[in-house]
């Protein structure tokens, strides 16, 4: 095949890229026992069941069933083809590749790796203008105003599109760049005379790079009094802004560091917050936070804490989006700003040292928000709205878990309005009754209880088939295994599945290989047999097994066998008799096929 890759290039590469470290940036992994838990990436979830093993470098997730290596992990997790997610993980190790054509290992679409590149050229030629021309002049002052620094523009690829409207266009129109491709990107605006003008011209220019740090729209400002303020590229598919973040690929490693992610409104925040020392800061692209972006989030973090802007309509932001973290289950801080101000704003009256410790380090709890938040629905000098802003709070509280945590905000609405604490406490059961306070312990018993179903599932197969599984999970550790296995039984497996893993172990050991299971599911290529080999292979296994353990799951396998071919045996007799009518031996064949069976049965 032209152009593959050499396996033991392949094996270099994989070796090089443990697992762990790899899924580590998508998913926020605990370590619990020998294996490493997080919440799946690729199904809904709110309690862990993907898991990771290092000793194996392989991961599976019990709720949905995916699995694999790091390779197929890649592949999955960005749609990468398998020579991209080489590439990908040969470029964090280090490895060079062979050459090959853009075309032939790219999973994206001729047209869309048309626009990334035009998107690659014009934050290069954006960000230039701006630091090194005088046609990026005024864009360049902008920045410094705004206390932006060199080093930070270049960070960030800030930029300038100049105020020439064929600019843009007719320097793509030199690299080669078909224009209806750019104008249905967004990249330019094809007006009805088919004028080509720049969409972009006379704005700062903010690249917005996807996760893997390549750039796939534009945010631009404008620095003069035009409409709209700002103005994004066009939706595209490679640009959803729903689903991503601003400043993500830069933020990813300092949010798993600090296990908190900021959440800014705008690109300037984020920018001033980034060079204030809050790196990991992150953004929405315009928009209301969503639901995809906080899911997003949670697969990394637990906690966020939110710093929009401090006026009516940042607190209303917050709000919101304070409930849609909830929803998804993280945990939410506020940041507070005085009187109104943007985070951008603050940074620089206050300077970064009072951002960082009075600001975003003295965040307050979700509730504390709340209890502000609310109070500005109310006239508290009425008697009834005291009552239902009260009402209101408690039924917020009933919400927390914690009793220390319920009680503490208790005593501040005892204090606040000389009502006693016990009568507030002894209200509680009420509230956390009527809230459905076990909504969530609900949805936790679905996914716990799905967990044991599927254990208890396994538990009550029949005896042949753990039987089965045990040993393979056996022969996928040991070569020695499995030449014993293949000896004693070969391909006589019961579960056709299991023949099918049987076969390819055996090959896969005659052929010289080591023990890995990372290695040996490439060599596997039906997906149902690579995930069944996963889940075999994360089944607990002894260090040491005895030889008579072994010869223990190959008697009950071949019993299986034995009886299963008996019963066939006897059940053609049993036909045989009826068709010469004898009814007495057709009567005392299906009596001896009953036996058998119930000996299976109870055996099972």
């Amino acid at each position: 095949m032209p152009n593959q890759i050499p396996e033991e290039t392949i094996e270099e590469v994989r070796k090089a890229n443990d697992i762990v470290d790899v899924i580590g940036e998508y998913v926020q992994l605990k370590k619990q026992g020998r294996n490493y838990f997080g919440l799946c990436p690729f199904h809904g979830e709110k309690t862990p069941s993907f898991s990771v093993t290092q000793e194996k470098q392989i991961f599976h997730c019990f709720g949905c069933g995916k699995g694999g290596n790091v390779v197929t992990f890649l592949m999955e997790m960005e749609k990468f083809s398998f020579f991209e997610a080489m590439e990908h993980l040969a470029e964090k190790s280090g490895i060079s590749l062979p050459e090959t054509s853009k075309n032939e290992r790219s999973s994206l679409s001729e047209e869309n790796q048309s626009v990334l590149s035009a998107y690659e050229w014009l934050t290069k030629l954006y960000h230039h203008l701006l630091r090194f021309t005088k046609d990026g002049k005024e864009g360049y002052n902008y920045f410094k105003q705004r206390g932006i620094s060199e080093e930070t523009a270049d960070l960030f690829q800030l930029g300038f599109a100049p105020n020439d409207n064929d600019f843009t266009a007719e320097f793509l129109k030199k690299k080669g760049f078909h224009q209806q491709i750019l104008a249905k990107a967004g990249l330019i605006l094809l007006q009805e005379d088919n004028k080509v003008t720049d969409r972009f011209s006379g704005r700062v220019m903010f690249p917005i790079r996807n996760h893997l740090g390549k750039t796939i729209a534009f945010g631009g400002r404008t620095i003069s009094n035009g409409e709209p303020k700002y103005l994004n590229s066009s939706e595209s598919e490679l640009f959803q802004k729903g689903k991503l973040l601003y400043n993500f690929d830069l933020a990813k490693k300092h949010i798993r560091k600090e296990s908190e992610a900021v959440l800014f409104e705008g690109y300037m925040d984020v920018i001033s917050a980034y060079q204030a020392g809050v790196k990991n800061a992150i953004a929405t692209l315009g928009t209301s936070l969503t639901t995809n972006q906080a899911k997003l989030l949670k697969r990394y973090v637990d906690t966020v804490i939110i710093c929009y802007d401090g006026d009516d309509a940042g607190v209303e932001a917050t709000y919101k989006a304070s409930s849609i973290l909830k929803e998804t289950g993280c945990r939410v801080k506020i940041a507070r700003l005085k009187d109104g101000m943007d985070p951008d704003d603050y940074i620089n009256e206050y300077g970064e040292t009072s951002f960082q410790n009075d600001v975003i380090k003295a965040s307050e709890t979700y509730i504390s928000f709340y209890m502000r938040y609310i109070k500005r629905s109310f006239n508290l000098s009425l008697e009834d709205d005291r009552f239902k802003y009260i009402d209101s709070i408690l039924k917020e509280l009933a919400m927390i878990d914690s009793s220390i945590e319920r009680e503490y905000y208790l005593k501040e609405i005892s204090n606040e309005f000389n009502v006693s604490i016990e009568t507030l406490k002894q209200e509680m059961p009420t509230y956390r009754k009527e809230v459905g306070q076990n909504k969530d312990k609900r949805e936790e018993n679905r996914y716990t209880n799905r967990a044991k179903n599927n254990y208890q599932t396994k538990k009550l197969l029949p005896a042949f088939q753990n039987a089965e599984k045990q040993l393979i999970a056996y022969m996928l550790k040991d070569a020695a295994i499995t030449d014993k296995v293949q000896e004693e039984i070969g391909a006589a497996f019961n579960m056709d599945a299991h023949k099918i893993i049987a076969i390819h172990l055996y090959a896969y050991y005659e052929e010289g290989h080591s023990s890995d299971v990372s290695y040996f599911i490439e060599k596997i290529t039906d997906q149902d047999i690579k995930n069944l080999v996963i889940e075999i292979a994360m089944i607990h296994t002894d260090e040491n097994i005895s030889d008579k353990e072994i010869k223990d799951y190959i008697r009950i396998i071949r019993a299986e066998n034995n009886d299963v071919a008996s019963i066939k045996a006897l059940k053609q007799e049993q036909r045989l008799a009826e068709q010469q009518q004898d009814p007495i031996r057709a009567a005392q064949i299906a009596m001896q096929i009953i036996e058998i069976q119930k000996q299976l049965n109870n055996s099972h």
